[in-house]
């Protein structure tokens, strides 16, 4: 029995150790390919210049307008999804605390939104724009990202929510606080670390995605004034230059995929920092 447990033991490890490497060589892969064919075309130039002939024809120019595109619908679509999905959480952990039941079937519901391709929002985003008659611009995409990380920014506060100690609601309405001002003022307070991880993590994934706005933001070689414009993000950039047959133009989506993947690792070093220091900021009972 023991030989048997001992080779049990030892078959889980070698899986285990197998599993790991095969992850971190994937990884490493990924991030070897693009650093090695997007670095040495990254310059300020990429950076701080428009593309010129067109994105996919045009020799000259940079990323500048899919960097700002980037940075214009992440943030919209997350303080969007941060003021829509924040009453919910707290509705969920505050006012609805005696109906688990019912704050267990939302939250099933969310998982299951979440686990939904984000094609299938753009395409639902797409049904909205011609509903309404809104043309591909970035306040489409925002609307359709925005849909899109908002079961994630609630579940994400959710679970933030979920640690702050149950005795500071009993605490709170012994002293005659309405819930409401417990939510706000305390609940809220206490679980800020997590709140910002919850932006950041929806933010990163914003800023990552390609399918919901490839039929919603459009793409423009221009830098949008007004949300009624067009406007390329990062990704897309990358998804339609890189098919490009001028070369000059592929190494553009390479540079991109290089600012992208900056900004992803900047994101993740900033969540497990916070995430770091969100024990130490809680009030135990």
């Amino acid at each position: 029995m023991k030989k048997f447990l001992k080779a049990e033991e030892m078959f889980f490890r070698v899986l285990m150790f197998l599993s790991t490497t095969l992850i971190g060589t994937v990884l490493f892969l990924i991030v070897f390919s693009v650093i090695k064919n997007g670095l040495p075309y990254l310059s300020w130039e990429m950076v701080s210049e428009v593309p010129s002939g067109g994105y996919y024809f045009g020799k000259e120019g940079g990323i500048l307008n899919a960097i700002v595109g980037t940075v214009y619908l992440s943030l919209g679509s997350t303080l969007l999804a941060f003021f829509i999905g924040l009453p919910v959480a707290l509705m969920m952990n505050v006012h609805l605390v005696r109906y688990q039941r019912f704050v267990n079937g939302i939250r099933l519901i969310l998982d299951l939104l979440w686990g939904i391709p984000s094609i299938v929002y753009g395409a639902f985003g797409f049904t909205l724009m011609v509903y309404l008659g809104i043309r591909a611009s970035l306040l489409a995409g925002i609307i359709t990202v925005t849909i899109f990380i908002i079961p994630i920014m609630i579940r994400a506060m959710d679970e933030a929510l979920k640690t702050a100690p149950r005795g500071l609601l009993e605490a709170a309405l012994s002293l005659g606080s309405t819930r409401s001002e417990i939510s706000y003022r305390v609940f809220f307070k206490q679980c800020i670390p997590g709140m910002v991880t919850a932006i950041l993590l929806s933010f990163g994934r914003a800023a990552g995605d390609v399918a919901s706005v490839l039929f919603t933001a459009g793409f423009t070689d221009a830098i949008p004034t007004s949300v009624n414009q067009p406007a390329a993000t990062l990704p897309l950039a990358i998804f339609f230059q890189l098919s490009s047959p001028i070369s000059e133009v592929r190494h553009r989506a390479y540079a991109a995929a290089v600012v992208l993947f900056g900004i992803i690792l900047v994101i993740s070093l900033l969540t497990r920092i916070i995430s770091g220091k969100y024990k130490k900021n809680r009030i135990n009972f």
